[in-house]
């Protein structure tokens, strides 16, 4: 029987290359007892993933085990995702929670994709002298300059990457290299959520109302929390409306224009309190629409000349997109002209509502883009957090859900496919998960955390009725 090769042979593997084997000794190696300590937390680790439990909890539970094996300050579990070529953050212990989701990079880029690609670990000492460092200043990871990636490898594909990293100058041993490389079989077994990466590659279509089969969509998270309800998509009112006029109507048109103010004061305010005054500078154009006294006379002439609410505004609305289109190529007039129209739309909510535009409470709302009509108007049915998708690509998506404070992630492929009104939902944006038709063990988890104090209070309780999914395996 061939003996085990020696650390110094490892050493001089080009497959872990660089790593550093005439350091000495580790003191656990010396000392029976921290030897013991360090073997009851492997132990403890291999215990903990070969339990059933949701993918957030293996995400923040698995890296704070794992450094405390190896040592390591830092510890970023990476999971491949998209089609395949994609190595995202999605759990980390010693980063900023906004790395998580945010960080990503391809397959065959910077150290960890290198380890991917090949298949092998890659360890370096001063990892950010290397050619192959690939940085992300907002994290400060060069303050970590030990590294040490190690691949998920599954069945038939990688599935991620594990990677260490510590201050100093120590490298890691070809003992911790074997060690990790261990470690990751377990992890690999307990990523459910590679299996719907998978589906989705293969382009697996979900039928409209998709049942009650389990998916979990990969996002970018926006603003950290966790909730659960049931979908709803983002409405707007109906371009033809069915309501006559009545005499009612100068009265809701005043009302309307009020709560409009109202709502827009509180939004400049909240902004100002979130440090976002300058990135919510768009919101003055709202507030200089809703404080023009012709364009609140020219709706009220409409009104007082038999119009309905909703048919007056909708005429000011377009009033305002002709005289925009018709200066040629102006970007300004064109942009503002979209803003009338999203603020005429909130105040034929506000005024009379349209049944088929309503929302409703405590939903997870989904949709391509969000604009100030939702936090005017959908804001008010109390929803428990925002998912938008791919075509979600306006520079003023990212302050507009700031300012709602919902739990949220965006970039969402596949959303519409999977996604249907009424579907449970559990949204994950502090890993940028969506998972549709969770399941008993997750909601659980949540509602634990909620217990705690961890989760948002205004997360609503889902019924046994709502949700028929099997446990984990």
């Amino acid at each position: 029987m061939p003996s085990r090769p020696s650390d110094e042979v490892l050493a001089n593997d080009p497959a872990v290359t660089p790593v550093v084997s005439t350091l000495p000794p580790p003191p656990e190696s010396q000392n029976p007892v921290r030897r013991e300590v360090r073997l009851d937390r492997v132990l403890d680790f291999v215990s903990f993933v070969a339990k059933p439990m949701p993918l957030s909890v293996l995400l923040d539970e698995a890296p704070k085990r794992i450094a405390a094996i190896v040592q390591a300050e830092i510890v970023s579990l990476y999971l491949l995702e998209g089609d395949g070529d994609a190595l995202v953050l999605r759990g980390n212990v010693g980063f900023p929670v906004g790395a998580r989701g945010t960080v990503r990079m391809s397959v065959g880029e910077g150290l960890t994709g290198t380890a991917v690609a090949t298949r092998r670990p890659v360890a370096v000492v001063k990892a950010p002298g290397d050619q192959r460092w690939r940085a992300f200043p907002f994290i400060d990871e060069d303050r970590y300059p030990v590294f040490l990636a190690v691949p998920i490898l599954g069945f038939d594909r990688v599935l991620g990457a594990i990677v260490v990293q510590r201050a100093g100058d120590k490298a890691y041993r070809p003992s911790d290299v074997r060690l990790l490389v261990a470690l990751t079989a377990p992890i690999a077994s307990a990523i459910r959520h590679a299996e719907v990466l998978r589906e989705l590659r293969d382009k697996k279509l979900r039928r409209t109302g998709g049942g009650t089969r389990k998916v979990t969509l990969p996002g970018v998270p926006s603003v950290p929390g966790r909730s659960l309800g049931a979908v709803a998509a983002l409405r707007r009112p109906a371009t033809s409306p069915q309501r006559k006029a009545t005499g009612e109507d100068p009265k809701l048109l005043r009302g309307a224009w009020s709560a409009a103010e109202k709502a827009l004061s509180a939004l400049v305010a909240r902004a100002g309190k979130l440090g976002l005054s300058r990135e919510a500078a768009f919101l003055s154009t709202y507030e200089l629409m809703i404080g023009d006294l012709r364009l609140r006379q020219r709706a009220s002439e409409l009104v007082a000349e038999g119009h309905g609410v909703a048919q007056a505004l909708g005429l000011v609305a377009r009033e305002g997109v002709r005289a925009a289109n018709g200066i040629v190529g102006d970007p300004f007039l064109q942009e503002r002209a979209r803003d009338m129209e999203d603020l005429c739309d909130a105040l034929v909510m506000l005024a009379s509502p349209d049944a088929r535009a309503e929302l409703p409470t405590k939903a997870v709302l989904i949709g391509d883009r969000l604009t100030v009509f939702d936090l005017v108007v959908s804001a008010r049915t109390h929803p428990v957090g925002v998912v938008l998708s791919e075509r979600a690509s306006d520079p003023r998506t990212p302050v507009l859900l700031r300012l709602l404070g919902l739990p949220s992630i965006t970039q969402v492929e596949g959303l519409f496919q999977w996604a249907s009104p009424g579907d449970v939902v559990l949204l994950d944006a502090d890993h940028g998960f969506l998972v549709i038709n969770p399941s008993r063990a997750e909601m659980a988890t949540l509602r634990a955390e909620r217990k705690k104090g961890k989760a948002p209070p205004d997360v609503s309780e889902t019924t046994e009725a709502e949700v028929e999914s099997d446990p984990m395996e």
